[in-house]
């Protein structure tokens, strides 16, 4: 086992001068003069300032990285609103093959038939789900999707004449919401929640006026609740001309059982890398599709992958890249999205087909409720009570105030204490409308004794807290690192290594 001193030096203190992983064989072809490779204005004045080291260091150090980090391979992952399903091997292997893997992004459309057909058949897959017949796959985020949703509902009324300022979110909302709206240059303005979790009618139809461009809206919403006056909704916000836009962070719900077209959206994103068993965490990679109605279709980024039929007798129709698109919002990025993300995606939605996307919602929606009423049980409930009482979705919500309150441990010392037990902690502290607030969403990858397992974990960490509330207040103390000063961190990083 490496020292524990030895264990903490970074890659840039283990560099010695003139030490090389790999050494290039003597030149066979004609040496050239550096000038008229490249320019002399694209060159370094210096050498890169990278660390020295032999191979061994290098696959040493990542290797210990991978080892600092929780993943989904190795334990329960119940982190709210992010869906940390398992991720099937086999669509790696799929995403790895060299035909997908190692095509040139500016390869010609007529050299890149296979990646073209691919994403257009993506594309109608996910516009199925959606109940919205125009998808486009070009947001690279979820956050990315949602500013492209903004950014469509403002060219359509710009290109209808009208001067809208302001977007509603619910108070439960994703923090990209928000920050998606001031990023597109609207007043946020928040709509409250009811008593029973639901977005407030009558607060909604308060501030749901003619300057409205759009409500952005999660159903089921980060409480893990169905928005039971969806219909009302609905009307209220078309009632005023506004666009109704559908966060699909929770989509994982509801795939195959109702659509968010049906409910009456315009405009819908899709977290791959959630609900369709793409790798993330950790900034990515991911792909936030969107898809909309007829009226929004004039606005999508451009290009947009087409199947055009052939002018020839006999021909096959081929796939191409739309440009001619003038009310088009524009690009949202370089090229045409995370390709390696919509082949993880596509092989997911062939592997389980329609009915196996619905058995996978259902799944998550029973994990869910099987261990909420875990939960529920003596021992549990009066500490860590449900926000809302009511049947959920894929997550729920709980409130450790009475913890915090009785036990004396706060909610983030329930997450730290999760780590000890080998368990990545739910989300916390989110939705803000909830007291010391605790997400949990198992996903529908988990075996009932995996919750089960976590039940008891929970059960005992209260249990031990009612003895010595110092064990949770102090914990973790089995991760590479202890308790860190987050506030501390987020005003003073260190992001920079001394050389």
């Amino acid at each position: 086992m490496i020292a524990q001193a030895d264990d903490t030096l970074t890659i840039y203190e283990r560099s010695k001068a003139g030490r090389r992983a790999f050494v290039a064989p003597e030149l066979d072809v004609p040496e050239r003069p550096l000038d008229e490779l490249l320019p002399p204005e694209t060159r370094r004045a210096e050498r890169p300032r990278l660390p020295e080291v032999a191979e061994p260091e290098i696959v040493r150090h990542y290797n210990r990285l991978s080892k600092r980090n929780f993943d989904l391979d190795t334990g329960f992952y119940p982190l709210g609103s992010c869906t940390m399903k398992h991720n099937p091997k086999l669509h790696e292997r799929v995403a790895g093959m060299a035909g997908h893997a190692r095509m040139h992004p500016l390869q010609d459309p007529r050299y890149a038939q296979g990646a073209l057909e691919l994403m257009w058949r993506l594309q109608d897959a996910l516009a199925e789900v959606a109940g919205l017949p125009h998808v486009s796959l070009q947001p690279s985020a979820g956050s990315q999707g949602e500013l492209a949703g903004v950014l469509l509902t403002r060219a359509l009324h710009e290109d209808r004449g009208e001067h809208r300022t302001k977007v509603l979110t619910p108070d439960t909302a994703h923090g990209t919401n928000p920050a998606t709206v001031t990023m597109a240059g609207y007043e946020v303005v928040k709509v409250g929640t009811d008593a029973r979790g639901n977005v407030d009618l009558d607060d909604l139809r308060a501030k749901a006026t003619e300057d409205v461009a759009c409500l952005m809206l999660t159903n089921p919403s980060t409480l893990g609740l169905f928005e039971t006056g969806i219909e009302e909704i609905e009307r209220i916000v078309h009632g005023v001309g506004a666009t109704l836009y559908y966060d699909g962070a929770n989509l994982n719900a509801i795939m195959g059982i109702s659509r968010p077209g049906d409910m009456g959206f315009d405009i819908v994103h899709f977290n791959l890398h959630k609900s369709f068993t793409q790798p993330h965490g950790g900034g990515g990679p991911g792909a936030g599709p969107v898809a909309v109605s007829d009226q929004i279709e004039p606005y999508l980024p451009r290009p947009q992958v087409v199947r055009r039929e052939s002018t020839t007798n006999g021909k096959e129709p081929f796939y191409d890249l739309d440009y001619d698109r003038p009310k088009s919002i524009g690009r949202l990025r370089g090229f045409q999205g995370n390709y390696g993300v919509f082949v993880r995606s596509y092989a997911y939605i062939r592997s389980l087909g329609a009915p196996g996307l619905r058995e996978a919602s259902e799944t998550a929606v029973l994990n869910a409720n099987y261990l909420l009423a875990l939960l529920r049980r003596a021992g549990v409930a009066e500490y860590l009570p449900v926000a809302y009482d009511r049947v959920c979705m894929h997550e729920f919500v709980l409130s450790g105030e009475p913890m915090r309150r009785d036990l004396h441990i706060k909610t983030l010392d329930m997450a730290k204490r999760l780590l000890d037990h080998g368990v990545h902690p739910p989300t916390v502290y989110f939705p803000l409308v909830v007291e010391e607030a605790l997400m949990v969403e198992p996903t529908e990858t988990e075996t009932k004794e995996t919750l089960d397992h976590f039940a008891e974990i929970v059960a005992d960490i209260l249990r031990e807290a009612a003895e010595d509330p110092e064990i949770a207040r102090a914990a973790p103390y089995t991760t590479p690192v202890r308790r860190l000063d987050e506030a501390g961190a987020a005003r003073h990083p260190v992001v920079r290594q001394a050389m």
